[in-house]
């Protein structure tokens, strides 16, 4: 048994690397799949809502851990050979998805009616009316809420150590396995979260904050 000093707490910190190179996966590969399933609920056909409202339903509706073990756990069933890595990329990617299809679909929405009247009334086509209409004043309003919940992915990939994957949290882990100093080691944790969602959650505020001022003008 050794005790908590530099060494370890460097492991720790270089741990964060993984925890922010996962959250960069799931965040990009959540908004490009969650892009569209905030348009597939705001579209004009009956099937593609149903389907995005119960991929929003099943995501939202289950903890980030059981899909987490689901996919770890089930893919060998299926006789796919999946590592840590690559599971907790696909877990956290959808349940990024459903959590930023749905905002994004509300800011859709918030987008005032006569724009979409005005888009009517031009006979713009659906694709254009959100391309050239609704999604650029949509991307405004969205912009606080999804840095906010950037916030909550980084912390969301603190769960991907319960598969194996060496991200912060998981260093942390073993690390105090070897030292059993659990107050040293988990204060350095959540110090490294800390300095990694801190800005972001200003930024978000700020963001609010200067949003809520324009429109009060």
């Amino acid at each position: 048994m050794r005790t908590f000093g530099w060494p370890e707490f460097l492991f720790i910190v270089e741990a964060a690397k993984w925890t922010l190179a996962l959250s960069a996966i799931a965040f990009v590969g959540g908004a490009l799949l969650g892009l569209l399933v905030a348009l597939a609920r705001t579209s004009e056909q009956r099937g593609a809502q149903l389907l995005a409202t119960g991929f929003i339903q099943v995501f939202q509706g289950t903890p980030l851990l059981l899909q987490l073990f689901l996919i770890f756990f089930g893919f060998p069933v299926l006789g796919l050979d999946i590592n840590p890595w690559v599971a907790a990329s696909i877990a956290l990617t959808l349940n990024t998805a459903a959590f930023l299809g749905e905002i994004w679909r509300g800011c859709i929405q918030a987008v005032p009616g006569g724009q979409r009247e005005a888009a009517l009334a031009l006979n713009l086509s659906y694709l254009h009316r959100m391309r050239d209409v609704i999604l650029p004043q949509a991307g405004r309003i969205a912009l606080p809420p999804t840095v906010g919940y950037l916030v909550q992915v980084i912390k969301g990939t603190s769960l991907a150590a319960i598969i194996g994957f060496t991200e912060v949290t998981r260093a942390g882990q073993i690390i105090n396995n070897a030292t059993f100093q659990p107050l040293h080691v988990f204060t350095t944790v959540a110090a490294v979260y800390f300095v990694i969602c801190w800005p972001l959650s200003l930024l978000a505020a700020r963001m609010e904050k200067r949003r809520a001022a324009a429109l009060a003008r």
